[in-house]
């Protein structure tokens, strides 16, 4: 599960102008991060500029092919930027889809935190049977 081209508008706009990410949109780039060896993929690419495939493979113990699956779910869900500079392809970190995630994630958290009745009419009700 992929974000879709509005999907990635969405978190895009996050940071602009406020709007809140949908939730398929967080749980996209969630079901990308949800692996280990994606999370250490990120971090690698993150910390050097410009990897290759190669480079990656070099530091973690991955098979070649096992990256480059790892590379294209992360890449289909915008976290990771492909740019073919040949004979290879360098890869690096979409830190602006990055950052609207980590947004996203606080604007969740605190919505989650917020502890507020359903309905007056039911908190109101609790209230004088308690009396």
């Amino acid at each position: 599960m992929g974000c879709s081209a509005q999907d990635l508008e969405d978190l895009a706009r996050l940071n602009a102008d406020g709007t809140k990410a949908s939730s398929t949109t967080i749980a996209a780039v969630f079901a990308a991060l949800s692996n280990p060896a994606r999370i250490d993929i990120i971090r690698h690419v993150a910390q050097h500029e410009r990897c290759g495939c190669k480079d990656i493979t070099n530091v973690l113990p991955l098979a070649q092919s096992t990256v480059s699956q790892h590379l294209k779910v992360l890449i289909e869900a915008g976290i990771i930027v492909c740019e073919t500079v040949p004979p290879r392809s360098c890869y690096s970190v979409n830190e602006h889809l990055m950052r609207s995630v980590a947004a996203a994630t606080g604007a969740f958290v605190d919505s989650c935190c917020q502890k507020k009745p359903c309905n007056k009419t039911g908190s109101a009700l609790r209230s004088e049977s308690l009396v």
